[in-house]
């Protein structure tokens, strides 16, 4: 069954990022957190739960703990001061790069000797379970 597939292959992924960065001392959610706002855009809570496929009171004590080890900051959205934004520090930064590079890293080397085709193929199969299960369907 290709869910539970992917279940597995979400948790020996995460297994392995985990494992590469231990250093950062950062638990599974935070370092994909941090992975989404290594673009540099701004994002509100809401955003980066979907982002991140993560409930928003899930989030919230990830998004605390990032604040406190000064890798986010929340703030205001310039023009609409009922928006908290988030956004990383000169740190976060830092270190969501760190993230994003080592995941790059690694999908390289576990999808390197597969055809293209096959890369595309499944990117198309996880864009169809993402469209049929998010909530706007």
């Amino acid at each position: 069954m290709i869910l539970l597939e992917l279940q597995r292959a979400t948790h020996a992924t995460l297994h392995v990022l985990s494992a590469r960065l231990k250093d950062l001392d950062l638990t599974p959610t935070e370092i994909n957190a941090l992975a989404v706002l290594s673009d540099g855009r701004e994002r509100t809570a809401g955003e980066l739960a979907a982002g991140t496929g993560s409930r928003p009171t899930t989030l919230t004590s990830v998004l605390d703990r990032l604040e406190r080890r000064g890798l986010i900051i929340r703030g205001p959205r310039p023009g609409n001061r009922r928006v908290v934004v988030l956004t990383l520090t000169a740190e976060g930064s830092v270190t969501a790069a760190r993230i994003r590079q080592t995941m790059t890293h690694f999908e390289y080397e576990a999808l390197a000797a597969l055809p293209q085709e096959t890369v595309a193929a499944f990117h198309t199969v996880l864009e169809a379970l993402c469209s049929t299960n998010s909530p706007h369907a």
